[in-house]
Formats: structure tokens, C-alpha cells, sequence
């Protein structure tokens, strides 16, 4: 082209379209994958990291804390979960060590295209006379969303862990309502080898029907799951039973095994009754991300 846009004298226009060939996949979406391990050991009296790997769309993070605890707070950077994401965390505590693992932020598990379910799988090691909080903040679920989660935790003799996975039912402030959901969710805990707990939560098509039956959840919009294994279990029944609100319940599902769970009618109230028990049963203050 010349100046102003006017062609040179004697140049040919161009009538005619470039064809782009479509390359294989082109139309496919991207997703999110991220991994991450860690590994904690006890020295002079603290415990430190012992091993570390992160990539993709998963990283961790260990701020200063004033306690003889790691803690390892999980960042998503892709900012939550839709279908045919692949997230993977393994933690483990050595001998002796106190590891706490914990989620800078609410995980949100977003809309999916049909026929995709994003996959979250979590590996958590405790070994002998080791102790390991497992307290992520509330996943929170959107309509239409597909997730496909689990939690395995291998405890050897001696160990301890407190575990708490929370549950939103959207947003309650938002006006949202499940209608369309695809959610699996499955936790199991072996000491020894031996399986001593075992939970799992399937829930598709139209949720919120499904738990405004007065049998089931009487039209609750968040759920929270507390386990306790520790040799102080069964002492720590009754303190907790009072601290409960009236749409909660605690056993003691073996000699050393803790179980709650809690019904709340949004995460605010969720929250307001998790943290009290969270900070009796953590053997230190609760992440900082918990409270700011």
C-alpha cells in the first residue's frame, strides 16, 4: 500500500480470503492441571519442610507462624474448578513433625460443560507420633457444576489428625439454587493399613429439592464434617457436644475417633460454628486466611 492507504501504481489487489486450517483440538478448551507435594520433618524442635514440588496451576505457600507447626496454605490460580481440571495434593507428616494444610481462599467449583467433571485428588501420610490438620476453607458449589473429589488419608500407630471439610450449596446471599448438579465426594482414612473411616457423598440432578426434605438436610445450604483422631478423642466428646448448634450432632465412632457434622442454613453461620471447635481441636490458632 502506498500513502493514505492508496495502492502503488500497477499492484494487484487482493480479492481474495486467506484459508487458515484449523489445527487438531483447536476447539477444545483449556483446563486447569496443578500438582503439589510436601513433606514435613521434625528438627530442633520444629518442623520444617523435608521435600517440596508444585506446577501448573497449583502452588503453596508457608507463612511465618509462632507455633512448632508447617503450614502449607494451597493456592488454585485458576481460580476454581470446572469440568476436565486435574488438581492432585500429597502432604505427609514425618515422625514427629505437625503439618497443617490449609487453602489461602473458598474453592469454587464453577459451571461444566457437559460430559466434563473435574477431578481433585488428595493424598494425606501421617506417620508414627506425627499429627496433621487437614482444615481447607468451604468448597463452594455452583449449578451445573461437576466435580469428582477424594480424600485418602494412610495414618500409621501413634498418629493424630483433625480433618474438616466444609460444603457450600451456593450462595445464599446471591439467591442461588442447585438444580443441575454432578458432585462426588469421597474420604477415607486407614491406620495401619485398616480401613477406620469411610464417607462419601454422591448428589446430582436437582440438589436443593433434594435437601429441603425435613429428612435429609430441612433445607440447610451448607454442611461441615469434622474427624478427630487423637488418644484425647473420647475426652473432648462432651466439650464439643456443647459448643454445637441445635442442627449438629458428635459421636464417637471408635476409642480415639471423633465424628461431627453440622448442618447450617449459609457459610456465615457454617463458619460461626466450625471455628470455635476448630481452635479447641488445631493444638494452635487457626490459619491466619481463616480469620482475614
Amino acid at each position: 500500500m502506498g500513502r493514505g492507504n492508496q495502492p502503488f501504481a500497477g499492484a494487484t489487489p487482493i480479492t481474495h480470503a486467506a484459508i487458515i486450517p484449523t489445527l487438531p483440538g483447536a476447539s477444545v478448551q483449556p483446563r486447569a492441571i496443578g500438582t503439589a507435594l510436601v513433606k514435613a520433618k521434625r528438627r530442633s524442635g520444629q518442623s520444617v519442610i523435608s521435600d517440596l514440588h508444585q506446577s501448573g496451576a497449583m502452588k503453596l505457600l508457608f507463612p511465618r507462624t509462632y507455633s512448632d507447626a508447617l503450614q502449607a496454605v494451597a493456592i488454585n490460580t485458576a481460580g476454581g474448578v470446572t469440568g476436565g481440571d486435574d488438581f492432585c495434593l500429597n502432604a505427609c507428616a514425618e515422625e514427629g513433625a505437625f503439618l497443617t494444610i490449609t487453602t489461602q481462599a473458598a474453592e469454587r467449583a464453577y459451571r461444566a460443560q457437559p460430559g466434563q467433571v473435574g477431578k481433585i485428588r488428595n493424598r494425606v501420610t501421617v506417620r508414627a507420633k506425627a499429627r496433621l490438620n487437614w482444615l481447607p476453607q468451604e468448597m463452594i458449589l455452583f449449578d451445573a457444576c461437576a466435580v469428582d473429589r477424594r480424600l485418602s488419608v494412610d495414618l500409621e500407630d501413634e498418629a493424630s489428625l483433625l480433618l474438616v471439610e466444609p460444603l457450600v450449596f451456593g450462595r445464599a446471599a446471591m439467591g442461588e439454587r442447585l438444580t443441575n448438579l454432578n458432585f462426588k465426594d469421597r474420604i477415607e482414612v486407614r491406620r495401619a493399613g485398616r480401613p477406620i473411616y469411610l464417607d462419601a457423598i454422591a448428589l446430582t440432578g436437582d440438589v436443593a429439592e433434594h435437601l429441603a426434605a425435613p429428612h435429609i438436610a430441612a433445607g440447610a445450604g451448607a454442611l461441615a464434617t469434622i474427624l478427630y483422631i487423637a488418644p484425647d478423642a473420647e475426652a473432648r466428646l462432651a466439650e464439643l457436644r456443647t459448643q454445637l448448634p441445635s442442627e449438629a450432632g458428635a459421636s464417637l465412632i471408635g476409642p480415639d475417633i471423633l465424628l461431627a457434622r453440622i448442618l447450617a442454613p449459609d457459610s456465615f453461620e457454617l463458619r460461626r460454628a466450625m471455628m470455635p471447635i476448630l481452635h479447641r481441636l488445631s493444638a494452635e490458632a487457626l490459619p491466619r486466611s481463616w480469620t482475614t
